[in-house]
């Protein structure tokens, strides 16, 4: 019987043609895998109405109450510059319809840099259930609400969800009596409606906002929140003036702010109360001229159910503002140089060679080498965009995954195991191809066909991996606009491609290469060692997800492969025809695809350092105690981690100074996948590892370097104790 763990995978045919072609559908039968559902901490969620037995033809209250914990809070309509409000997805019977949320008024809350809308304290959300006229006293209403929101601290943000269920009766409409308190503090913390007027106008650079009528607000403490993006920022300074039979509030336009948006709806509030306000665009006035935008009174739901275009649950988080052209271009800019850095890992770096040394063997065909160039360069941004496509649109749907999802399900790490094992046994001579084929054989094929599938070859090897500046970048395309969050995987396949582009397009970087000769054979087959060491690098990884029995079953399915590919090269020694050679590898295929791997016992913490297995829930419980924690976020398949923690993290001298200091280190690993470390990493902005955070004792949480010492860790340590670097000395 298969757990619900196993992933849609087990659905994909067991018969196909082409490898790559199994491969994307694995890809994406991995991410339509179902997730399980993660209880809520940090803020609790209930549902009540204000009647269990509404009356048809009627409308009923319906209250979500949200609890943060101490110390957290949830967002408003407008989260502002950072965050996400409460989503709800209701699932009702015929003859019922839900309305929009309706949020009380929220307070301003700056943090490192960002301004917010945030609801402080418990708070509860209004909406109204209509029933049609036509519903018999009796009928039973079944409710189901799956909401969706972030929690935030001072120092951490996790998204939460949860579903709801309510139970109904068409009845007499009879008010609740235990309820009814609920709903009076919830009406009476709705901004008052209907009793102000607004008049907006633009001048220069500048937002003018006319308030007429009585409002009785502290005009130390008063604030306009504007319910909706593009207006101006968060963090805006906002003068506030009395003036004849109103206030006028002058704000500072958003740069992307259009000349005539449209409609304006906010909330006009102090700490105490709320106007809900709301106006008809605004135009572009002389300094000396009236605004000219005028409303009529605006009710709360008006104003706060459609406030803001909000996303559906398909959308997933708040992107950020298209005019966030900084953010875009430190992503792009960090995805290239990740990108370029990739090229140095041992299974990119025989393919690049191999390309490189192509070019020499074609001399001073300098056509050949651009069509080479921009196909290789092709390949690998196409490789690169569409698994960023895959995670953009997984993420978007509610899947929790991040980059290298891939390599936490153990027959994608098996299909490379054997993609790598190919390639060795294709650069050390075992075989020849004669046809397009992810062989050593296409790898220096001259032409566009061959460059394309070598630089999709390289891309699809390579981007497990994260290095210096590609975290950054790859947690930036989280909150990108989805055509900017494109870019930036592009841009890793362009960092991957500049080398070889360059070669093809840089006559005088032809020159440096060496001439062509018998060598290249040898050093061909010299290549074969760096491919080999990555098949064993995988095979350990799938010892690792899959225990003993998995990997003593993946080494007999690569043996089963090896000799299929020995009968290949065998026949082609003696001029017969290759493809009965190949049954045995079609086989090992076919085996890999359809195997069900053991998966091994929950991961442990290593012993021998006293870390404990890392969780939210005691993340955020050592940091109440004071306790200094340093967190690893890793994974076996992770190349930069394994580095960090034979060169640093493990060292005696490192464990010395944590153990002295009271340093507690937690292991987030994200081996076989874990939607707790998604969802986490996902709110500091990453989906990619390495990744490091420190948290001092009595200091906020900070992010450490992809690359790692033993040095930077001790005098982190010592930090912590109150020594100095001198005294460390």
């Amino acid at each position: 019987m298969k757990t619900p763990a196993r992933t849609m995978m087990d659905r994909i045919p067991r018969l196909a043609i082409r490898f790559f072609a199994l491969f994307a559908a694995a890809l994406l039968g991995f991410i339509a895998g179902p997730v399980a559902a993660q209880a809520t901490a940090n803020i609790n969620a209930s549902v009540l109405a204000e009647t269990s037995s509404p009356k048809a033809g009627t409308t009923t209250r319906i209250a979500i109450r949200m609890v943060p914990r101490t110390g957290w809070h949830g967002y408003w309509v407008n989260p502002g510059d950072s965050g996400l409000s409460v989503e709800a997805n209701w699932t009702v019977p015929d003859g019922v319809t839900i309305g929009d949320l309706r949020h009380p008024a929220p307070t301003l809350l700056k943090l490192a840099g960002l301004a917010s809308y945030v609801h402080k304290g418990a708070f509860t959300l209004l909406t109204d259930l209509n029933l049609n006229d036509d519903v018999a006293p009796g009928t039973a209403i079944p409710l189901r609400v799956n909401l969706s929101w972030l929690a935030c601290s001072d120092t951490l943000c996790v998204p939460e969800r949860a579903t709801l269920d309510l139970l109904l009766t068409a009845g007499d409409g009879t008010t609740n009596a235990a309820a009814a308190p609920v709903f009076r503090a919830a009406k009476a913390a709705l901004p008052v409606e209907g009793r102000l007027k607004l008049v907006v106008g633009r001048q220069g650079g500048d937002w003018r906002f006319d308030i007429d009528g009585e409002a009785r607000l502290d005009a130390s403490s008063v604030r306009l929140f504007p319910a909706q993006d593009g207006w101006f920022a968060a963090s805006a300074p906002q003068t506030v003036v009395r003036r004849e039979g109103g206030w006028r509030v002058t704000v500072a336009a958003s740069d992307n702010a259009a000349p005539t948006p449209s409609d304006f709806r906010g909330v006009f509030a102090d700490s105490k109360r709320s106007f809900a306000l709301m106006a008809s665009g605004a135009r572009e006035t002389p300094r000396a001229e009236a605004p000219v935008a005028q409303s009529a009174p605006a009710s709360t739901a008006a104003v706060l159910s459609n406030a803001v275009d909000k996303p559906t649950p398909a959308q997933g988080p708040k992107r950020a503002a298209p005019a966030d052209t900084r953010a875009f271009r430190i992503a792009l800019t960090g995805a290239i140089l990740g990108g370029l850095l990739l090229n140095l890992m041992p299974c990119v770096f025989p393919i690049l060679s191999l390309k490189a040394l192509s070019l020499a063997r074609s001399g001073a065909d300098r056509h050949t080498a651009k069509v080479e160039g921009l196909a290789y360069f092709a390949g690998s941004v196409a490789t690169t965009t569409a698994l960023g496509a895959i995670l953009v649109g997984a993420r978007a749907m509610g899947h929790d995954i991040g980059w290298s999802f891939q390599l936490q399900d153990p027959r994608m790490v098996l299909l490379l195991m054997l993609l790598s094992l190919a390639i060795a046994l294709n650069l050390a001579g075992l075989f020849e191809v004669s046809g397009p084929s992810l062989s050593g054989n296409w790898m220096t094929k001259k032409g566009g066909l061959g460059a394309f599938g070598t630089g999709a070859l390289a891309a699809l090897i390579a981007t497990p991996c994260s290095g210096p500046f590609m975290g950054v970048a790859l947690g930036a395309a989280l909150v990108l606009p989805v055509p900017a969050a494109l870019a930036v995987f592009a841009g890793l396949g362009l960092g991957m491609a500049l080398p070889f582009l360059l070669i093809a397009f840089v006559p005088r970087l032809q020159r440096w290469l060496p001439k062509p000769g018998a060598w290249m054979g040898t050093f061909r087959r010299i290549l074969s060692i760096p491919m080999l060491l990555t098949a064993i690098g995988l095979a350990w990884v799938l010892g690792r997800q899959s225990g003993v029995d998995g990997l003593a079953m993946g080494l007999l399915i690569a043996a089963l492969a090896a000799v299929g590919l020995w009968w290949v090269g065998l026949r082609q020694s003696g001029g017969r025809s290759a493809m009965v050679g190949l049954a045995p590898v079609m086989a090992a295929l076919m085996v890999a695809i359809a195997v069900e791997l053991p998966r091994p016992a929950a991961a442990t913490a290593p012993a021998d350092t006293g870390a404990q297995m890392f969780s939210e829930a005691r993340f955020s419980e050592l940091r109440a105690q004071g306790v200094p924690v340093f967190v690893d976020f890793t994974a076996d398949w992770c190349l930069v981690c394994q580095v960090n923690k034979r060169v640093a993290i493990d060292r005696a001298d490192t464990q010395a100074a944590f153990a002295k200091a009271g340093v507690t280190m937690l292991v987030a690993d994200w081996t076989r996948g874990d939607p707790e470390i998604t969802r986490f990493l996902a709110s500091r902005s990453r989906n990619s590892i390495p990744y490091y955070l420190y948290a001092p004792s009595k200091s906020p949480v900070r992010e450490l370097p992809q690359m790692l010492s033993s040095e930077m860790l001790i005098r982190l340590a010592n930090e912590s104790e109150g020594k100095t670097d001198d005294e460390h000395l």
